[in-house]
């Protein structure tokens, strides 16, 4: 009899860390499959997540992202085209205004590029969203590494916005202990989902990292 309450107590340990190891299993098979999907419909803007830049040139995980949405513009997929991401300390450029020129110097109006800025996804959306309701802007084709699709779109879907996924097919990032990668995606979301992104932005990132809008 007096093991009983223990038992009961090891019962419902053992109950509530299979449910969060099943809830995280499905949240990874959720990630990998949408990472895996290639929207095929037109929308109104390419809104592409940024990541590093190299001294004013994209990195090559970059370039890969808007290779990606240079494929999609020039295949009159949307007419807009969203570029997002601040920069590090120390940095001259933005991600978002080399993205920019990279993709004027390829043929894109400027008149046709929006930027937004930011330090995480969270961000990358939210200095947007004025510049999307102001054209009534609402649907959009997530560019981004296949492993943080599912973020991106969760993201942008809880900021109003209807995204379809269009993930970079080729990313060099695959080269790079990508389990790390899918691992920080299926914690990221799972724990998103249960305290809201923006508050999960506000715990890792500071207001005093963001650059100002319209840098580099």
């Amino acid at each position: 009899m007096i093991f009983g309450p223990f038992k009961l107590v090891l019962k419902i340990i053992s109950t509530l860390i299979t449910f969060v190891l099943l809830y995280f299993v499905v949240t990874f098979v959720q990630i990998w499959l949408t990472g895996h999907e290639h929207s095929t419909s037109s929308t109104q803007a390419i809104l592409v997540f940024g990541t590093t830049e190299d001294n004013g040139k994209p990195s090559p995980e970059l370039k890969a992202r808007l290779d990606q949405a240079l494929y999609l513009y020039n295949h009159h997929r949307a007419p807009w085209i969203v570029v997002t991401g601040g920069n590090r300390p120390g940095d001259t450029h933005t991600e978002a205004g080399v993205s920019a020129t990279y993709l004027e110097a390829h043929g894109v109006a400027k008149t046709h590029i929006l930027k937004g800025y930011g330090d995480d996804t969270w961000q990358n959306v939210s200095t947007v969203v004025k510049q999307l309701r102001a054209r009534r802007i609402v649907t959009v084709l997530c560019v981004t590494d296949p492993f943080h699709e599912y973020r991106a779109m969760a993201i942008a879907s809880s900021q109003g916005l209807v995204p379809s996924p269009s993930p970079v097919p080729n990313s060099p990032t695959i080269n790079h202990s990508l389990w790390r990668y899918y691992l920080k995606e299926t914690l990221e979301v799972g724990v998103g989902r249960l305290v809201g992104y923006g508050r999960l932005s506000s715990w890792t990132t500071t207001a005093s990292k963001i650059p100002r809008p319209g840098g580099g």
